[in-house]
């Protein structure tokens, strides 16, 4: 166990997942000063503390509940004023104190933010040179050279794409459909199992057109730019009442002026070639077929119902219905694997040669089952997550990928990333806009998160739905007065 000691709660969520990424496997225990309990943390392996004062700071590492210090750091140049200042220092310093301590080099420093690629395309943005801000990533946030360069790189082909599209002046739709096939083992997402909760999915589809036909107002002098279906799995409907909620967003949003129109058809097992072809004539131009890995034994440990056959056929079937932008998803990291598994998932999938590839690094959130019956699959850890991603890299550009979106998760394995690689014209927009929060997404369904940008970037305001299937069908009155009554309050920003 690491314990954290802080004299307030200060810079805690800044210090926190940074002590985790050196960390992974340790349980963080975090207390205050002020905290009214004062009684000794025990059984602890390092003890972290933090005393911040008006014109400084001074970082204390203990070993092993012993009363000496091993190793300190003290900063007396930065005033607490400051605080953005004051946080960096402080951040820098936890580095420092650790990667002496643990001899490790975090690949992405001290960034540990969902969206480490946004400043750099500000900064890109702004006219700043490639040059001065891979030295920017060097010494403010002690960034690996390789994730300089990968930063970089997506980041320029963001900036390419955006200036195509008018993002100030327009907004994404995102409609979220919160059944599955089954429950993966990693998956903490909005989703409910068909097994148990679909005799619901009919009253889910009156209830989502509703918040449709109510919410078709809200950004009307703005242009859609672009629609996303994402869950769940949207293709776990029936082709009828798939086609209910796309012909009701096509009656009631101006379809037409957006440039991409993406539907998650996912999991191979929820894919037929009625709903594809369905999808295919409704003007769905872009869709995910989803293996995550193409080791037959690790989709059962997952928790998938469906064969690596079942994924080819459904892959064959999107193609022969007319679709010519089909984007696939991996996971690295995932339970059992090794690199030599991945290799194997990426040259069948280089066989059935998608336009677009997603390499997901996993992260396990609070509320998947693999977090909550850790104890179970303790033994199983992937091997060797590093090489996993070297190999997804390599492929990449063996087969003409060039890196498009990238984006980063808590408790990631190995401190790594999450990246989107497309040939040229097929990548998905919808993900850069979402990632680097360019402008408005009005979102609807269970779990829908809208978000606002307001005042040129400076500002995001979110309006979330709630995640229960059982609340949203209940309540779905109040999150339409609720959406209205936040889009209101904003109206003259927007």
């Amino acid at each position: 166990m690491i314990w954290l000691y802080l004299t307030n709660e200060a810079f805690e969520q800044d210090v926190r997942p940074l002590i985790k990424s050196f960390f992974p496997k340790e349980e963080l225990q975090v207390t205050h000063a002020e905290d009214e309990d004062k009684q000794e943390v025990t059984g602890w392996r390092k003890k972290i503390c933090g005393i911040w004062g008006e014109d400084g700071f001074v970082l204390e590492l203990y070993r092993e509940e012993s009363s000496d210090v091993v190793s300190q750091t003290e900063h007396k140049k930065v005033s607490f004023t400051e605080r953005k200042r004051f946080r960096d220092e402080v951040k820098r310093a936890v580095y420092r104190l650790l990667q002496r301590e643990t001899g490790k080099l975090l690949p992405w420093g001290t960034l540990t933010g969902v969206r480490p690629v946004k400043q750099v395309l500000e900064k890109l943005e702004s006219g700043v040179m490639p040059e001065e801000i891979d030295r920017f990533l060097q010494e403010e946030y002690y960034v690996s050279e390789e994730k300089r360069r990968l930063s970089l790189s997506v980041a320029e082909k963001e900036k390419a794409l955006l200036e195509k599209i008018d993002y100030k002046n327009s907004y994404s739709l995102y409609l979220g459909i919160p059944f599955c096939p089954t429950t993966c083992l990693y998956c903490s997402f909005t989703s409910y199992p068909l097994e148990r909760f679909g005799k619901l999915t009919g009253d889910y589809v009156n209830a989502l057109k509703r918040e449709i036909k109510a919410s078709a107002s809200l950004l009307k002098h703005k242009r859609l730019a672009t629609v996303y279906f994402g869950g769940g799995t949207p293709t776990a409907l029936s082709a009828e009442e798939l086609r209910e909620v796309v012909r009701t967003v096509k009656d009631y949003f101006p379809v037409q002026t957006a440039a991409e129109w993406t539907v998650e058809a996912g999991r191979p097992d929820s894919i037929t070639a009625e709903k594809l072809q369905m999808l295919y004539e409704e003007g769905v131009g872009r869709i995910s077929v989803n293996p995550q890995t193409m080791n037959q034994k690790t989709l059962e440990v997952i928790g998938r119902r469906h064969t690596t056959e079942q994924i080819r056929e459904a892959y064959r079937l999107a193609r022969e219905v007319g679709f010519t932008n089909i984007n696939m998803d991996l996971i690295i990291g995932l339970t059992g694997e090794n690199a030599e598994d991945v290799k194997e998932t990426l040259r069948q999938i280089g066989e059935l040669s998608p336009d677009s590839v997603t390499v997901h690094t996993l992260a396990i959130k609070r509320a998947a089952r693999l977090n909550i019956e850790r104890d179970r699959y303790r033994d199983q850890d992937a091997v060797d997550v590093s090489a996993m991603l070297a190999a997804s890299v390599q492929f990449a550009k063996e087969k003409g990928y060039q890196p498009y979106y990238l984006y980063r998760q808590k408790n990631m394995e190995e401190n790594l990333e999450n990246v989107g690689y497309a040939r040229e014209g097929k990548e998905g927009l919808y993900n850069i806009l979402i990632m680097e929060e360019k402008h408005s997404i009005l979102a609807l369904g269970a779990g829908g998160a809208t978000k606002l940008v307001l005042s040129g970037g400076e500002r995001i305001e979110r309006s979330e739905n709630v995640k229960s299937l059982k609340d949203y069908l209940e309540r779905t009155d109040e999150m339409i007065e609720r959406k209205k009554a936040f889009f209101e309050q904003y109206v003259g920003l927007i």
